[in-house]
């Protein structure tokens, strides 16, 4: 963004905005990690100049019209289901937007298998919607794609992690085509290659998301996408060497120690 000429202000917040002599500003204020009063007061405040303001709120699903507030369902902002998507009522069944909680084309096909066999054999037995591990991409240039934890969730949930982080710089597709720009990002426990979140930043990083989808869902570590062939030269072969990432982080430096005192000695 900033490449491309646009002023990102960070750790600034949104005051409100004013018009003057037939102008139109919106008013920031910086944000330090201070709490104390004063520390607030002695703020700047900064009026930004602009022509047009977007606001980003989200969207909500219709949900009047179709009788269900007739029926005493659950409609305040989305439908009010179990966890099986069963509402009120054990013959009407809801997936999608109107459901959340996450507003995603891939949820709603997710849900919608489990409201269809829930609604089919839900008699017999019932299905759990399984949120588990939920990927999304904001298709920008470069994408950017993400699963399970990103850093400040780890830190708010006390989680002892540690940060595997690989640059699409050196792989030899992305410099091929231009674009070796971007990075993975992968959070760890402390000394355990179980992956707890991944972000990608980069072309096609939603493409290159569901390796990691799959490992999470399946309990596969770092150490099995490293062990497994990839072809070159392709960008999926980033994944893979992010993972090596991890393992010469993790390397066993006593065991190498002893490894190279006994090929010295082999050597004669």
């Amino acid at each position: 963004l900033v490449e491309s000429g646009v002023n990102v202000l960070t750790s600034h917040q949104a005051i409100r905005c004013e018009a003057r002599d037939g102008k139109k500003f919106i008013i920031v204020e910086a944000q330090g990690s201070s709490t104390d009063k004063q520390d607030h007061q002695n703020k700047q405040e900064i009026a930004i100049e602009y022509d047009e303001l977007l606001c980003a709120v989200g969207r909500s699903a219709r949900l009047e019209g179709y009788g269900l507030e007739d029926l005493g369902i659950e409609t305040e902002r989305t439908i009010e289901t179990d966890d099986y998507l069963e509402t009120l009522y054990p013959n009407i069944y809801a997936a999608g937007d109107v459901v959340g909680p996450y507003q995603f084309t891939h949820v709603a096909s997710h849900q919608a298998w489990y409201a269809a066999v829930n609604g089919l054999f839900g008699h017999l037995k019932k299905f759990k919607v399984d949120y588990r591990v939920i990927p999304w991409t904001t298709f920008i240039d470069p994408e950017v794609a993400r699963v399970g934890l990103n850093e400040q969730e780890a830190i708010e949930k006390g989680i002892d992690f540690e940060i595997t982080r690989y640059d699409f710089k050196d792989l030899d597709r992305a410099v091929t085509e231009s674009a070796n720009h971007g990075f993975i990002k992968v959070i760890t426990p402390k000394g355990k290659d179980k992956i707890l979140g991944v972000t990608i930043v980069a072309e096609h990083a939603g493409d290159l998301m569901p390796e990691f989808i799959l490992a999470m869902k399946h309990g596969l570590g770092l150490n099995k996408i490293l062990g497994t062939i990839h072809i070159y030269p392709t960008w999926a072969e980033a994944n893979k060497y992010a993972a090596g990432e991890w393992k010469r982080n993790h390397a066993p430096e006593t065991v190498l120690n002893w490894l190279e005192k006994y090929h010295t000695w082999r050597r004669g």
